[in-house]
């Protein structure tokens, strides 16, 4: 699970419950289904807690301990804070954006009816979606017909803006809404070229593009609860156990 932590403070904190009180833009650990037990230690990726080559076969041996009780397509439909920050998580993941708009009486029974459709196999993991009750973000996608809709978004090329690739109604069934996407990540895949980290970064600032976020950026790395702005200590490896309770 990968925590969009930039957004909220309170995200930014449970980051820090894995490494030792430190806040950096990433941290890893497996988590039991009830997602609270550490089954490992923590550390900033795979590699600082199961090792570079055994990661895999590790992470399978743990899953073989808990079998699934529920069917996969049963799994809650991804929702961001804003669509402002699906956008950008969007572009920044290369990924399609789909974003059911309509007031919360409009939309709250297809958080249920597109979890078969999020969660199909030639779906899962290629997309992202977002529920949206507001207006206040239809002037940054281009093509929008306003109302409510699913509506399909390629995002721009730094996530500050988007483009409709399909609008369908909310009464769409979920054949027709896979179909859709299916077409539309196929036309994205095709007219899309790898962002190169680096070119990609130098161009935004040469740009002057800024994401102004909620939160303040950087890292906290010797977790004294302030965000370093200059240096910090060294990246550690794996950490001990859970705080305790």
């Amino acid at each position: 699970m990968r925590i969009d932590s930039y957004e909220t403070a309170e995200h930014q904190k449970y980051v820090r419950t894995f490494l030792d009180g430190r806040f950096e833009n990433s941290a890893f650990c497996l988590l039991a289904p009830n997602g609270q037990d550490w089954l490992t230690k923590a550390g900033r990726g795979p590699e600082m807690v199961l090792g570079h080559r055994s990661s895999v076969i590790q992470m399978k041996t743990v899953a073989a301990k808990y079998p699934d009780k529920k069917s996969g397509a049963q799994a809650i439909v991804q929702d961001f804070h804003s669509v402002r920050q699906a956008l950008n998580v969007a572009s920044a993941d290369q990924r399609v954006l789909v974003i059911v708009s309509g007031s919360k009486e409009q939309t709250d029974g297809l958080r249920t009816s597109l979890q078969s459709v999020a969660n199909e196999e030639r779906i899962v993991g290629k997309f992202h979606f977002d529920f949206d009750e507001t207006s206040d973000w239809y002037k940054q996608i281009k093509g929008l017909k306003a109302g409510p809709s699913i509506v399909v978004v390629r995002p721009g090329e730094f996530g500050m803006d988007g483009a409709v690739m399909k609008q369908l109604p909310l009464a769409a069934d979920s054949s027709e809404i896979i179909k859709t996407l299916l077409v539309a990540n196929s036309e994205f895949a095709k007219t899309t070229k790898k962002k190169v980290y680096s070119s990609h970064v130098a161009k935004g600032t040469k740009l002057g593009i800024y994401f102004d976020s909620v939160v303040p950026y950087g890292e906290d790395r010797d977790g004294d609860g302030k965000i370093d702005h200059r240096g910090g200590p060294p990246r550690g490896g794996s950490r001990g156990g859970p705080p305790s309770r």
